[in-house]
């Protein structure tokens, strides 16, 4: 976790996290030649992302939403929940309407890509903080386009925690620690998930975490 707490009075105050340190890097640096705007702390997961909250008060969070640990998804509800004041930006290189709607639903009120041109940083800074919202032309294109059902539809809060760390090779015994609860537990959970999914086995589940964003390929 990397802090820097200081920030002059008025800008526009930015946390930024993302799981590579050159792609904060570089987005830090593209910010700081914005008049106006302070990128007061980073974090590389969104579990440090919410401990950062609770000792900086940014009036923007920049969070991509696959990182290890606690995914951006998680990260941007509970952001929503505890800090309903701070605005959220999605910064990923995934524009699957899936992707977006799971966004939006969870509290994010912009979503950019990650090969957006330098400018489309600053545009949508200061959009979020006039309208409350910012979504780049192609991103709301895909918002206006019909999705599959998403995670979130198919499954329980508990079930997609559960899958996730399935997909991320956990074992039942793991997963009941991480969360707990009792393996036996978890493999009701399993066994639920699968019949809901219409899924067999485990690579199976895996696939459906990685084309859904829960995890990365």
């Amino acid at each position: 976790m990397i802090q820097n707490t200081s920030h002059p009075g008025g800008a526009i105050r930015v946390v930024l996290a993302d799981d590579h340190d050159l792609v904060r890097s570089g987005i830090k640096a593209l910010l700081s030649t914005v008049e106006g705007v302070e990128v007061i702390a980073e974090a590389r997961n969104g579990n440090e992302l919410l401990a950062l909250l609770e000792t900086v008060q940014p009036d923007v969070v920049m969070t991509d939403i696959s990182m290890p640990g606690m995914d951006g998804i998680t990260a941007i509800a509970e952001i929503h929940n505890r800090h309903p004041e701070v605005r959220v930006i999605v910064l990923s290189m995934y524009d699957t309407v899936d992707f977006v709607k799971r966004a939006v639903a969870n509290g994010a009120c912009g979503y950019l890509m990650k090969d957006a041109p330098p400018f489309e940083l600053e545009q949508a800074l200061r959009s979020v903080m006039a309208t409350g919202s910012y979504f780049s032309a192609a991103v709301a294109q895909r918002l206006l386009q019909p999705s599959e059902p998403t995670v979130d539809d198919e499954l329980t809060v508990r079930q997609v925690e559960i899958l996730t760390l399935i997909a991320q090779g956990k074992s039942a015994k793991e997963i009941a620690f991480e969360l707990g609860l009792s393996p036996k537990t978890v493999d009701v959970h399993r066994a639920r998930i699968m019949e809901r999914l219409r899924l067999n086995d485990i690579a199976s589940l895996t696939r459906y975490a990685v084309r859904k964003g829960l995890v990365k390929a």
